[in-house]
């Protein structure tokens, strides 16, 4: 395996190489709250990739990765967001499930669903929130029952990224009757092109529909598709958690310093800089950006020993409230000009998308709240929070 440098360098040349001709118009498309831009095309661009050797490069050798250190990984990451290429269509699979069944999967099980998750071939989603249980992950109510060789789903679940576009979904489902919290939950894979399975995109504020709802009404997967033993779903859920926390974040970060170096921009150009106030934001927010990169390379000590521990929540809250406020401080760069579209219907510049999607920052995977309490219970040893 090639140094850290070396490995930079390659993947650098490769993007230069390949983001060119008809991948050249892909640079900056997607993304939260632009998923909808140029999919298939992306797509395609995924399935280019793959065809390099340039998906999972983090996972082992033996299942299609190339088996890339800490170090190699977060450098991809970095040069992939640096040359501005366009946003992975197939994260979930890449960076959820697949790390999921290489740490709990069976034999059979990896060998059938790895290969098309390298290669772009299936798409995933996450079937975990629900109405009632979006942070309070314990409180799922989508069930499933066994019936001969199959498991029989039926339930609902919410903020379903990407679902409309996928092939498969992974399900959080109670499985012991007359179980409570974390206990009698198993992990499901489930395909979605099945009777008893409807997508109903959801309209976020940007105007898109990446979040879904997904309804199970007697859907059925195979009983060979658990992962993980019966009732033990919410450990191997919880493991796929910290997967989502994971070195991609450092890539994550650039396009953050983009959006910042951007508005420093404007503001020095529409005269926003002149203002002391806006000034003082602007470099609490370059800090900021620091501070996260800093937590981000302390949490990877966790991903070098197999998953982060209860530590990445303060990554977590960290970057997802100053994407927010950076959000906040976009609309007050623009002034009144950043109340008015661009056009009819609703055509919004990166700075209205960058306000409106990052409300829900904090959130999404898990909100801000219940990451105060990871902390406070599981880093610092702190009493738990009175529950009714």
């Amino acid at each position: 395996m090639s140094s850290v440098e070396e490995f930079r360098a390659e993947i650098r040349g490769w993007l230069a190489a390949n983001l060119t001709g008809a991948f050249a118009g892909l640079r900056g498309r997607g993304g939260p709250g632009r998923e909808h831009e140029a999919f298939a095309e992306r797509l395609e661009w995924e399935r280019h990739m793959a065809a390099a050797g340039w998906t999972c490069v983090g996972w082992p050798e033996e299942y299609g990765g190339r088996g890339a250190t800490i170090e190699q990984q977060v450098a991809f990451h970095e040069e992939y967001a640096l040359a501005d290429a366009p946003a992975r269509v197939n994260h979930i699979g890449e960076q959820l499930l697949g790390p999921t069944l290489v740490a709990f999967g069976t034999p059979e099980q990896r060998a059938r669903f790895l290969p098309p998750i390298v290669a772009a071939e299936e798409l995933w989603c996450q079937g975990y929130s629900e109405p009632d249980a979006g942070s309070d992950l314990a409180n799922v109510r989508t069930r499933a029952v066994r019936e001969g060789d199959d498991w029989v789903v039926t339930g609902q679940k919410i903020w379903t990224s990407l679902a409309h576009e996928s092939q498969w979904c992974f399900v959080l489902a109670r499985t012991e009757p007359g179980s409570s919290r974390h206990k009698g939950l198993s992990y499901l894979m489930v395909p979605l092109d099945r009777p008893g399975v409807e997508v109903r995109p959801i309209t976020q504020l940007t105007g898109t529909s990446e979040f879904n709802e997904v309804f199970f009404d007697g859907a059925r997967t195979r009983a060979e598709h658990i992962v993980g033993a019966p009732g033990d779903g919410w450990r191997v859920a919880m493991a796929t958690l910290g997967f989502e926390r994971g070195v991609s974040t450092l890539g994550q970060q650039v396009g953050f310093r983009r959006e910042l170096e951007t508005l420093v921009a404007l503001a020095k150009r529409n005269g926003a800089a002149d203002d002391p106030l806006i000034r003082d934001r602007l470099a609490r927010a370059w800090t900021g950006l620091e501070t996260i990169r800093c937590n981000a390379l302390r949490m990877l000590d966790g991903v070098a020993a197999g998953a982060p521990g209860p530590e990445a929540s303060i990554g977590k809250i960290f970057w997802a409230t100053f994407h927010r406020e950076l959000g906040e401080l976009a609309m007050d760069v623009c002034g009144a000009d950043g109340m008015t579209a661009a056009g009819e219907p609703y055509d919004l510049d990166d700075r209205q998308r960058l306000f409106l999607f990052s409300r829900s920052d904090t959130i999404y995977a898990g909100s801000n709240e219940i990451q105060r309490n990871i902390i406070a219970e599981r880093v610092l040893g702190l009493p738990k929070e009175a529950r009714p």
